[in-house]
């Protein structure tokens, strides 16, 4: 959150934390500034820039975030009668507006809902096609599914999935800022990871703490060795079905990802973190012939 504070104070807001709670005001307004992130922040870029587009005088946001959503973002706020320039690159300029107006947008297609579900197929077998699905959206991701046995092809309507062989090969993953690989995929490539053949090394230079799926996955037969931002995972040649527990959104999901595939039934508790990053997920698992339900108390 420090990103975002220090980014909204650059731009004139008073913010103040009590109790547990941010307490923000611009009483004199907002003023264009010149903001140098210290870490590429996705989120911190959208706050700022938003915020920029009604700031008085032009903003500069230096080190800015270069994912699809900033791009997607900055051609709404376009729209919307916004003056930024730069979006998708590593400086970005807002000229602020006196207002915004409405406007008719297609959001662009999340990234990771579509790497997640194309993970399917890739742990499971079977041929899935997503539709929407686009490759300039996960290019460093399908590299790594190309280099363990995944073929992805481009159709009209999206991207077909499907494994080469009965077994994926190991590879080396290390998450980045994009256009590398993506940080909110590293816990579901694990899942993969865990049935493949060889060892693999997962490096994640994103977030800290953020391998706390590992022992879920142990609990169903996985060989996954964490030491601080490394995790070094030995493929095995099946999971087995057990109680785990999710502890974040994508780590939820790769929990269900390797219940797929694993023997016997697996049953995934505090999944409701699943509802803030994947819509219906029970019945798109579903569409394409997974036995899978949602219960009471999950």
């Amino acid at each position: 959150m420090d990103l975002h504070i220090h980014g909204l104070q650059a731009l004139g807001a008073e913010i103040e934390l009590k109790e547990g709670y941010l307490h923000a005001k611009a009483p004199r307004g907002l003023k264009g500034a010149v903001i140098e992130l210290s870490f590429a922040s996705v989120g911190a870029t959208e706050n700022i820039m938003m915020a920029a587009t009604l700031a008085k005088g032009t903003t500069v946001i230096k080190n800015a975030a270069r994912e699809p959503e900033i791009v997607d973002l900055a051609d709404c706020l376009t729209k919307m009668g916004a003056h930024i320039e730069g979006a998708g690159t590593h400086a970005i300029t807002i000229e602020g507006v006196d207002r915004l107006h409405g406007a008719t947008h297609p959001v662009v297609t999340d990234r990771i809902e579509l790497g997640t579900y194309m993970l399917a197929p890739a742990i499971c077998g079977g041929e899935v096609e997503l539709l929407g699905g686009r490759l300039d959206l996960i290019g460093a991701f399908v590299e790594k599914l190309d280099e363990a046995g995944v073929e992805v092809t481009e159709t009209k309507a999206g991207l077909l999935v499907k494994r080469r062989g009965d077994r994926v090969k190991a590879v080396n993953v290390t998450t980045e800022p994009f256009p590398g690989f993506p940080t909110d995929l590293q816990a579901q490539m694990m899942a993969l990871m865990c049935t493949a053949d060889g060892t693999s090394v997962l490096e994640e230079k994103i977030f800290e703490n953020r391998f706390m799926h590992a022992p879920e996955l142990i609990r169903m037969g996985a060989k996954v060795d964490v030491h601080g931002g490394h995790a070094t995972v030995t493929g095995v040649s099946r999971l087995k079905g057990a109680p785990v527990m999710a502890t974040d959104l994508r780590a939820s999901v790769s929990l269900i990802l390797a219940g797929l595939a694993a023997e016997g039934e697996t049953l995934v508790s505090r999944v409701y973190h699943l509802d803030r990053g994947y819509e219906q997920v029970v019945r798109k698992f579903s569409g394409v012939g997974a036995q899978i339900e949602r219960v009471r108390g999950g």
